[in-house]
């Protein structure tokens, strides 16, 4: 099959949705005029190591977005397997000043370095500050790029000096309705490493 996105595709489901994959799931925490907000975003990715700088994307202009225009600040918090069904939970369409951690049963916990929420007992939590929300084509599709100013990792989740995933299994989407859960690791050394 080959086809051009202008013209469609002809299938029931949009494939794009389902070919860049795994992708990780950021969590996003956010604060505003109207309260807290806590919203998964599966267009999410690390983007540079020093300063470590993480980007996401929203297919609309969301309340995530409206807060962190307002403050500049956000917080990307790790999904685990055990907290699965409650990000699904924070991705309702709901009212502004709905606080999704409240709908979702999280408990919430204050950022130290931006005055912000996060999801208490995430694996790892990412502080950040924003460095630019960018305009992508299409209608009310944005970009936003922050710096991570702070980073919690759950204690039981280093390991012999390293963050270890197969503490908690990440949870990662693979597009529609699916996701996965990493419980397996392969670790190759690159050709040129000693």
């Amino acid at each position: 099959m080959f086809y051009r996105p202008a013209d469609g595709h002809g299938l029931p489901h949009n494939p794009f949705n389902a070919i860049v994959t795994p992708r990780p799931i950021g969590w996003i925490s956010s604060r505003g005029a109207t309260g807290d907000n806590l919203a998964p975003y599966s267009f999410f990715n690390a983007a540079a190591y020093v300063p470590p700088q993480v980007v996401f994307s929203s297919t609309g202009t969301k309340d995530s977005v409206t807060n962190i225009r307002e403050t500049g600040v956000f917080a990307v918090n790790i999904v685990e397997e055990a907290m699965l069904h409650a990000m699904n939970q924070t991705s309702a369409a709901v009212a502004p000043g709905v606080d999704e951690f409240a709908l979702a049963g999280v408990e919430k916990a204050e950022c130290r370095e931006i005055d912000c929420p996060h999801v208490a007992g995430a694996p790892a939590v990412l502080e950040c500050r924003v460095v630019q929300v960018i305009p992508l084509l299409g209608r009310n599709n944005w970009l936003i790029h922050g710096e991570v100013v702070a980073v919690h990792l759950r204690d039981d989740c280093i390991r012999h000096g390293r963050f270890d995933v197969t503490a908690f299994n990440p949870v990662s989407r693979l597009g529609y309705r699916d996701y996965a859960v990493v419980r397996e690791l392969i670790e190759l050394r690159r050709p040129d490493e000693a």
